[in-house]
């Protein structure tokens, strides 16, 4: 940390080390930025335990949550499941009231202290669905406010309407109706210093919907990696009789582990005896899974491991040689990223963050056309990788560098450097408003002695 850092006031709802995808993203940008500069954080005392374990940051503020939240709370879970799977777009919607209570007592908690100056810049992190408002937008006049990186939105493609409907898809209407009636949203997104977009898709997407120019909008991806996945070099290849393929994720329809199974399926016998499948993950569809290795007789070849913490996943990581992962619809996936520290060549489809991640050096990116074309070309891929050993390892070389561009570390350096320009910026824009009213003034008083 510099002598004189900059006082950041990191808003970060979702923020915990042990709670995986979002509240995990979100501490690990805590945790990074915290190292370079002078930050408080606030929070939601649902995360305080964990916390508190990981820290001795003392410049955290927990927002309470009401008994009535807790209660609607449950309410929701009860409601938007079914058949053992998460409606998405209805849970999303129903607890916007929630994340309200939240918001509202940042703006009252955080007011005074805003409106004094005791911060050079506010940076709301999470939510990272870019239908959030953030109140204190409102107070941010003098003081830059930076949100994001938001992402979502993406569709299914128009090839897989059967998945598009198992996951509810029909409910995203909800998304348009909250963006009309939400208080402050478009506020945020007009108001807001710069706007971080986790993908392609996201920014052209808040571009659009708010009429925003490109120099307040800037593509940052949401996800980052640890050094622990990091390795210097793939291990070279010891003489063995099988090629390890692993799909890590949850067992949804959208994420495509039933495409992966048909690929594998569909391999010719020689190719397909020298393969190995593990998928680490669970959910609504195991079962499902398990009854189509048997009928199909790949016991032998495909092993389910289930949920494992992530020191336990690092091991199936490296002990891989393939990571497959054709899911539709993806925002982030930092499954692909962590695969990639870990030196797997990727196989996935192009829709989303993931694609993002993937280049023609580090791996594969099939247009999801349709499941009959998705499930060809991934096993096409397959047989290419499984028979070419030196392709496989130049990819394997240029995954862990494109990997080392996400290290969490390197991505603080990145915000750092925003946090600056921002700042910047925002004096100089100050700066002009003031010229602009003693301008104003003077020209008043001469308008008077003249006439």
């Amino acid at each position: 940390m510099s002598n004189n850092p900059l006082r950041v006031l990191l808003i970060i709802e979702q923020c915990n080390p042990e709670r995986p995808s979002v509240p995990l993203v979100g501490y690990n940008f805590y945790k990074e930025i915290a190292k370079l500069f002078d930050v408080t954080l606030v929070t939601h005392e649902r995360n305080k335990i964990a916390l508190q374990k990981r820290l001795s940051h003392e410049k955290v503020i927990y927002i309470s949550e009401s008994n009535c939240s807790k209660r609607y709370y449950q309410l929701v879970a009860r409601l938007t499941t079914f058949q053992g799977r998460k409606n998405w777009p209805l849970y999303n919607a129903l607890c916007y009231p929630i994340y309200e209570e939240f918001n509202r007592q940042v703006y009252r908690e955080l007011k005074q202290s805003i409106l004094k100056g005791d911060y050079d810049i506010v940076h709301a992190i999470t939510p990272m669905m870019p239908r959030y408002p953030v109140k204190v937008v409102k107070l941010c006049q003098e003081t830059p406010f930076i949100l994001g990186p938001v992402n979502g939105g993406v569709p299914f493609p128009p090839g897989f309407k059967a998945v598009a409907r198992q996951e509810f898809a029909y409910f995203n209407f909800l998304r348009g109706i909250g963006r009309s009636l939400i208080p402050d949203y478009a506020e945020t997104y007009q108001k807001a210093d710069r706007i971080l977009a986790g993908s392609t898709y996201t920014f052209k997407l808040i571009k659009k919907l708010f009429n925003l120019p490109e120099r307040r909008l800037q593509l940052f991806y949401e996800n980052g990696v640890s050094k622990d996945f990091l390795i210097e070099k793939k291990s070279k290849i010891q003489r063995k009789n099988f090629i390890n393929l692993l799909f890590v994720g949850r067992l949804v329809p959208y994420k495509g582990a039933d495409i992966l199974l048909d690929a594998v399926s569909c391999l010719e016998t020689t190719i397909k005896e020298k393969v190995r499948v593990t998928f680490v993950g669970d959910g609504s569809e195991r079962s499902v899974l398990e009854n189509k290795v048997r009928k199909r007789r790949l016991t032998h070849l495909v092993d389910f491991v289930g949920w494992l913490d992530q020191e336990d996943t690092l091991k199936y990581y490296r002990q891989a040689d393939i990571f497959c992962f054709p899911s539709i619809r993806e925002f982030g996936g930092a499954v692909i990223l962590e695969a990639m520290a870990c030196g797997l060549p990727c196989i996935v489809a192009n829709n989303g963050g993931i694609g993002e991640y993937v280049t023609e050096k580090t791996g594969f990116k099939i247009e999801p056309i349709s499941r009959e074309y998705l499930t060809q070309e991934l096993a096409e891929k397959i047989i290419l990788l499984v028979k070419d050993e030196s392709l496989r390892q130049q990819m394997s070389a240029n995954a862990i560098e494109r990997a080392r561009e996400f290290e969490w570390g390197e991505k603080a350096k990145k915000i750092a450097k925003i946090y600056y320009e921002t700042v910047e910026k925002k004096k100089e824009i100050s700066g002009d408003r003031d010229f602009i009213q003693k301008d104003s003034k003077n020209y008043s008083i001469t308008r008077l002695l003249l006439f």
